[in-house]
C-alpha cells in the first residue's frame, strides 16, 4: 500500500489557490450580475399609456396628440419619454398613427399649405394619404406605423408601435 502523503508546500499552495479563486470569483461575480441583469428584466412593452385626448372630442380631422411613457428603463437609465401621435375617428374606430417619416425620420404635419386631406413631411416633401399610405413619387417607401390603441373611461390610451394594417 503507497502513502499518498501531501507535502508542506503543496498544501499551501492548494490553500492560496482556493483562497484566491473565491476572492477573484467574488469580485467578479457583482461585474456578471451588472452586465447581465437589464438583459433579465421583464419588458413592458404591452402596456398602454393614457393620454388627456377624449373620445368624444375626435373627429375624421387628425389632431397631434401628446403622451408621456413614465419611468421608461434603458439599461440601468430611467427616464420619462415624451412622444406624439396623429389620432383621429373613422366611423366608430379611433386610428392613432405614428408622426415619424419613414423616409429619414422627420416628423410629419397634418395639412400644409398645398397639400389638403394629407400628412406632409417638411424636410424632404414626402406626402401620405390620411390612412398613412405614402404617395407614390415622393421619397417615403413606407406607411406610416400605426400606434395600437385602448380606449379607457372615454380617453385615448396609446400603445406600442405596429405595421400599418390600414393601406
Amino acid at each position: 500500500m503507497m502513502s499518498s502523503k501531501v507535502s508542506r508546500r503543496q498544501f499551501l499552495s492548494y490553500t492560496l489557490m482556493g483562497v484566491g479563486g473565491f476572492m477573484v470569483s467574488a469580485a467578479v461575480m457583482p461585474m456578471v450580475r451588472f452586465a447581465v441583469d437589464p438583459v433579465l428584466q421583464a419588458k413592458g412593452e404591452g402596456e398602454f399609456v393614457p393620454t388627456s385626448q377624449k373620445v368624444d372630442e375626435l373627429t375624421e380631422t387628425p389632431v397631434r396628440v401628446d403622451f408621456t411613457i413614465k419611468d421608461r428603463k434603458d439599461g440601468w437609465y430611467k427616464s420619462d419619454v415624451s412622444n406624439t401621435a396623429w389620432v383621429y375617428k373613422e366611423g366608430d374606430e379611433v386610428i392613432a398613427l405614428s408622426p415619424v417619416c419613414k423616409h429619414l425620420g422627420c416628423v410629419v404635419n397634418w395639412e400644409g399649405d398645398n397639400h389638403k386631406n394629407e400628412f406632409f413631411c417638411p424636410c424632404h416633401a414626402g406626402r401620405y394619404e390620411k390612412n398613412g399610405k405614402n404617395v407614390a413619387g415622393t421619397p417615403p417607401l413606407g406607411p406610416l406605423d400605426e400606434y395600437l390603441v385602448e380606449i379607457v373611461d372615454g380617453y385615448v390610451h396609446i400603445g406600442k408601435t405596429v405595421p400599418n394594417t390600414l393601406v
